[in-house]
């Protein structure tokens, strides 16, 4: 039950909602995320932090960079992001920040295998 709980509670901060939709779709390090979003990179290592902690992240170091992936073990998160990826739509933000992914390189120099033009 508490994982569960957890689980909600960290989908409940829009911060670390949008972080988690965007290392769903693609493995991405702090500069990308914070430029993705626009928020401060202390805000987006706080978010992260806090996902690690729940054990819901995998953090790979690729030289200067860490990159941070979803875990996909966690049926009911899966789940839960599944129904939020097929209404993406829905939720203005989010798709916005999908469409976003495209423009990783700007922050780390790193090209993207997400096309901007999937939902356009």
């Amino acid at each position: 039950m508490n994982g569960l709980i957890n689980i909600f509670k960290t989908l409940s901060d829009e911060t670390r909602l949008r972080i988690i939709m965007l290392i769903h779709f693609d493995e991405l390090c702090v500069c990308e995320i914070g430029g993705i979003l626009d928020i401060p990179q202390p805000t987006i290592s706080k978010g992260l932090s806090k996902l690690r902690d729940l054990n819901l992240v995998i953090d790979t170091r690729k030289e200067k960079y860490v990159y941070y992936k979803l875990r996909e073990d966690n049926e009911t998160l899966k789940n839960i992001i599944a129904d939020i990826t097929h209404n993406l739509e829905a939720y203005p933000q989010l798709l916005k920040d999908y469409k976003n992914i495209s423009t990783k390189w700007k922050y780390s120099g790193t090209p993207t295998a997400i096309d901007a033009n999937i939902l356009a």
